[in-house]
C-alpha cells in the first residue's frame, strides 16, 4: 500500500517564527513572515495552506472620550431648582381637610355634565347629553340622519336599481322616488340616487322638500275644476268629485293627492306607467289649476258673474 507522508514543523522553525513575530505590534502593518514582499503562508500540512494576515490598531484611534469625562466612582448630588415665590406644597390625600360629596359632584358636573346621576348641582338639564361627551362616546352621532321634524310627511313611492355602464364597466345605484307633503296643500315629488336605498331616500326626501307647490282645493278638499297634463311620455287626467267619493286613482297619482290632503277626486294615468313621470304630471297638472277667487280677481269682476 502506498503511504501518504505529512511534513510537521520542526522546534527550530517555529522558534523562528516567534522570534520574528512581535507581541504586541505598534504601528498597523501587515507582519509577513518571510523577507519577500509576498505575506508568507502558514502551513501545517503539505496539502492545505492558510493565510495570515496580522493586523492592529492604534490605541489613539479608539475613542474614549465618554470614559474620560465621567467617572464612575464619583458621587453625584441632587440640585434641585429652587421653588417659586408663593408656592405652597399639595397636601396629601388623607390629610384633612377633605371634599364633602356635593363639592365633589360639583367638579363632576363641570367635567361630565348632568346626566351621569340624574341630579344637576348647576342647573342643567338632567336629560341632556353635553355635545362634547356625544362626540367622544358616539351616542347620537349623526352616521345615522334622524327624521326631519318639519309637519311633512314621506311616502316612498318606488325604489329601483340601476346601472351605469362607463368605460371600466358598471355603476349600481339604487333610485328613490319620495313624495312629501303636510296634507293641507302643500306636496312635492324629489327623486335621490345612492350606493345604499337608506341614503337614497333621504336623498329624494331632501329634493321633494326643495320643490313644494301648493295645491287649489275648495271647502270640500277636491280640484276647483278639471284639468289634465303631461309629463314625457306620460298623461294624467284629473277630476272634482263629491264629498263622500274619496280618491279614486292609482299609482303615483293616488299617492301624490293623498299626500296633498285631497280627499274626493278622481284620477287617471292616460300614458306611460312610469311612476316617476306620472307623478310630475300630477304635480304639473295641479299647478296649472286656479280657484275661481284668483280668475274673478285677475278679471276684475265678481265671483258672481263668472257663471253668466
Amino acid at each position: 500500500m502506498a503511504t501518504t507522508a505529512t511534513t510537521t514543523p520542526s522546534a527550530t522553525s517555529l522558534t523562528t517564527l516567534h522570534r520574528r513575530i512581535p507581541l504586541f505590534p505598534t504601528t498597523t502593518t501587515l507582519l509577513s513572515l518571510s523577507s519577500s514582499s509576498k505575506p508568507l503562508f502558514l502551513s501545517l500540512s503539505s496539502t492545505r495552506s492558510f493565510p495570515t494576515h496580522l493586523y492592529c490598531i492604534k490605541k489613539d484611534d479608539i475613542d474614549i472620550t465618554f470614559f474620560e469625562q465621567d467617572n464612575p466612582d464619583e458621587e453625584i448630588t441632587f440640585d434641585p431648582p429652587e421653588k417659586p415665590e408663593g408656592y405652597i406644597p399639595p397636601r396629601a390625600v388623607d390629610e384633612p381637610p377633605f371634599e364633602s360629596e356635593e363639592e365633589i359632584a360639583l367638579a363632576y358636573e363641570e367635567l361630565y355634565g348632568a346626566a351621569y346621576s340624574g341630579e344637576s348641582l348647576l342647573g342643567n338639564d338632567v336629560y341632556a347629553m353635553d355635545s362634547k361627551i356625544k362626540k367622544a362616546t358616539g351616542f347620537g352621532s349623526k352616521s345615522k340622519k334622524e327624521k326631519i321634524r318639519d309637519g311633512f310627511e314621506e311616502n316612498v313611492v318606488q325604489v329601483r336599481r340601476v346601472t351605469k355602464v362607463v368605460k371600466g364597466g358598471k355603476h349600481m345605484r339604487f333610485r328613490a322616488i319620495v313624495v312629501v307633503g303636510d296634507k293641507k296643500g302643500q306636496v312635492g315629488v324629489g327623486v335621490g340616487k345612492a350606493k345604499e336605498v337608506v341614503s337614497a331616500v333621504q336623498k329624494a326626501a331632501v329634493d321633494a322638500r326643495r320643490n313644494i307647490i301648493t295645491v287649489p282645493m275648495t271647502k270640500y278638499l277636491t280640484f276647483p275644476h278639471r284639468n289634465e297634463a303631461d309629463y314625457g311620455a306620460a298623461r294624467v287626467m284629473l277630476r272634482p268629485a263629491a264629498p263622500g267619493t274619496g280618491v279614486i286613482a292609482g299609482g303615483a297619482v293616488r299617492t301624490v293627492l293623498e299626500m296633498a290632503g285631497v280627499e274626493n277626486a278622481l284620477g287617471k294615468q292616460l300614458g306611460s306607467n312610469n311612476a316617476l313621470n306620472n307623478a310630475r304630471a300630477t304635480i304639473v297638472a295641479v299647478q296649472t289649476m286656479r280657484q275661481f277667487s284668483d280668475v274673478a280677481r285677475d278679471r276684475g269682476i265678481p265671483m258672481e258673474e263668472l257663471w253668466k
